[in-house]
């Protein structure tokens, strides 16, 4: 996951950074960190992706069009 994913992830899921932070058990400032493009340890970046995943997110891998992200159906 990326900056750019992060941040799409969030507005997808309508959630503010200090939300985001909330459901991941990391600070505010961690995820500010992410977005912003700051290094960071994988484990970290797992967990926020892990917390994303959780709340019905789906990443999509560079295609060729570019790294994305989208909703899971209420299928799923």
């Amino acid at each position: 996951m990326n900056a750019v994913q992060c941040r799409m992830a969030r507005a997808a899921l309508g959630l503010g950074v200090r939300e985001l932070a909330k459901i991941a058990d990391v600070s505010p400032n961690t995820v500010a960190r992410l977005e912003r493009g700051e290094d960071m340890r994988e484990s970290t970046v797992d967990t926020i992706r892990t917390a994303l995943e959780a709340a019905g997110v789906e990443f999509i891998a560079e295609n060729g069009g570019g790294a994305g992200v989208c909703l899971r159906s209420a299928k799923d």
